[in-house]
């Protein structure tokens, strides 16, 4: 099998040589280049065509926003941010890079000599092994085979929209630049809340929620427990907790087992709201990899809610949704675009 060949972007020479190290330790991996600013790593990436890039974000210059940008434009190679920086504020920054195109954002590895240290580099391995096999494209082509169920069209939903009273988000890899395009155009008014399990390294979700309350008119925050949700307000899981409702819609937060490798699961959130309001729930299963959320969407479905997922056209990963639409547990679908659409299309009443 062909190494995956990774080209490390840094300013710092200490940090490249880190980050090589703990890379280039793994059999599958080889290290084909270093850039030390943004323009050396859009030459590189032109001339190497690696695999995979990792990607600092703060470099003199171009940044690593406009240098994500840059590459995805010119030369679309998978990307990952590895940021060492903890500042809420700041780590908002680095969504803009996943609007950009990158795929995930992780903390670089601390010292050796840290207890985390192990730990976080597998993370860091295994998360450059998965995203180097991304399909990316400087911008999603048209779907024009895609279909709904033909016993489903969104005329025919718009007059169940009415009925809904919660909507259950779940989402993985490219899940931030879909829940941006979905959350910054619903109205300010919206009347139902939203519950959102979004797969992210942990550590970076108060920067993601500061982010996408940046881009969003509705209000956006980590879910605390027992508190009643409420009508446009987006609830988004805590760190390594599931997060689910109440049949009384307060915020449930467990720290039972993972659920396929995942807390918090958009499985425990599915079938936590299909528990607690049946055929008045909407569930919708974004962009990622594996299965996680899929039956549940398809139990969520029996019960008579509506069900989405995302198109194969505009999902980074196609893994989450395909599964769903495997069991047929979609009801429509679409692209985040068209999802936004529907749910403007009616006043939907808690």
């Amino acid at each position: 099998m062909d190494k995956i060949r990774l080209l490390i972007v840094d300013d710092s020479k200490v940090i490249q040589e880190f980050l090589a190290h703990i890379l280039s330790a793994d059999p599958d991996i080889q290290v084909v280049g270093f850039a030390g600013n943004g323009a050396e790593a859009i030459e590189l990436a032109r001339v190497k065509k690696p695999d995979i890039i990792t990607m600092d974000i703060n470099m003199p210059d171009l940044d690593g926003f406009k240098t994500t940008r840059a590459i995805m434009a010119s030369t679309p190679t998978p990307i990952v941010i590895v940021s060492g920086d903890s500042n809420a504020s700041e780590q908002a920054k680095l969504f803009r890079s996943v609007e950009a195109g990158a795929l995930a954002v992780l903390h670089r590895p601390p010292a050796p000599e840290h207890p985390d240290f192990r730990e976080s580099c597998e993370e860091l391995v295994q998360t450059i092994k998965l995203m180097s096999k991304v399909r990316v494209v400087k911008q999603f082509p048209g779907y024009a085979e895609r279909k709904t169920n033909p016993d489903d069209t969104l005329t025919s939903l718009y007059s169940e929209l009415n009925k809904v009273e919660v909507i259950a988000v779940g989402a993985s890899t490219g899940g931030p630049a879909a829940l941006k395009q979905i959350l910054s155009g619903l109205p300010v008014d919206l009347p139902v809340p939203l519950l959102i399990v979004q797969h992210i390294a942990a550590g970076f979700l108060q920067g993601f929620t500061e982010w996408l309350t940046s881009i969003s008119p509705i209000r956006i925050k980590i879910a605390e427990p027992d508190e009643k949700i409420e009508s446009g307000v987006a609830y988004v899981a805590p760190d390594h907790y599931h997060m689910g409702i109440t049949a009384g819609k307060k915020i449930v937060i467990s720290r039972e087992p993972s659920i396929n490798g995942c807390r918090p699961s958009v499985s425990y959130l599915f079938r936590s709201v299909a528990q607690a309001v049946g055929k008045n729930g909407m569930g919708i299963l974004l962009t990622g990899m594996g299965n996680d959320g899929a039956d549940e969407l398809k139990t969520m479905k029996e019960t008579g809610a509506i069900t989405i997922v995302q198109d194969e056209a505009s999902s980074v990963v196609f893994g989450m949704p395909y599964e769903a639409i495997r069991l047929g547990a979609a009801r429509l679908v679409l692209s985040p675009e068209e999802i936004c659409r529907l749910l403007n299309q009616r006043k939907l009443k808690n």
